[in-house]
């Protein structure tokens, strides 16, 4: 591959990850109610295990409420047994007919321990960048090699790999700013 090729490649993957980092940090907890803290959620269903939002409806009445409506009324239990299973530390409450979910404050311990795994977590995630960076400079050398680019030209391209490397790690960095401030929000 070339190396404008290698980059743009690269870039694609770092933007993946940026995606993969909202994602995952969209599912953790703050204090508010969040329809995404729920989408990993798995329920034992029709004899399988099946994705919440294929049984039912979520939504946000007020800051720290969640309402799961499901679509067929016998899978209400199954919903609420999956939700006391999971790590999540809810307590659905099911009325018959919907299941609310009261998200309660977190403690000051809990902030600042889920600040600690969002910053194991972006550690992960810039050591995946960094590891594309590696793969693009790695095909640079190789054209090198292989006399489609001159020295000069590889200098040139592993400085773009680098900033670019960079201004994701940034990105990621932002994204951890952002998180940890929704957190500390009481």
């Amino acid at each position: 591959m070339l190396p404008k090729e290698l980059l743009a490649a690269g870039e694609e993957a770092m933007k993946k990850t940026i995606e993969k980092v909202k994602h995952d940090f969209s599912a953790i907890r703050t204090g508010r109610a969040n329809p995404a803290i729920l989408e990993t959620l798995k329920v034992e269903s029709y004899g399988s295990m099946m994705a919440l939002n294929q049984l039912a409806g979520v939504s946000v009445p007020d800051a720290r409420t969640l309402e799961i409506r499901p679509w067929d009324i016998s899978q209400l239990n199954a919903i609420e047994k999956a939700i006391q299973k999971s790590d999540l530390g809810l307590t659905p409450v099911n009325d018959g007919k919907i299941i609310r979910i009261s998200i309660p404050p977190l403690t000051e311990d809990r902030r600042k321990e889920i600040i600690k795994t969002i910053n194991k977590m972006s550690e992960d995630y810039k050591v995946a960048v960094r590891n594309e960076r590696r793969h693009i400079v790695d095909g640079i050398k190789k054209s090198e090699k292989e006399k489609l680019i001159t020295e000069d030209d590889r200098k040139k391209y592993e400085t773009d790999s680098q900033k670019l490397t960079d201004s994701y790690i940034k990105k990621i960095e932002d994204l951890v700013l952002l998180k940890e401030q929704d957190l500390m929000k009481i």
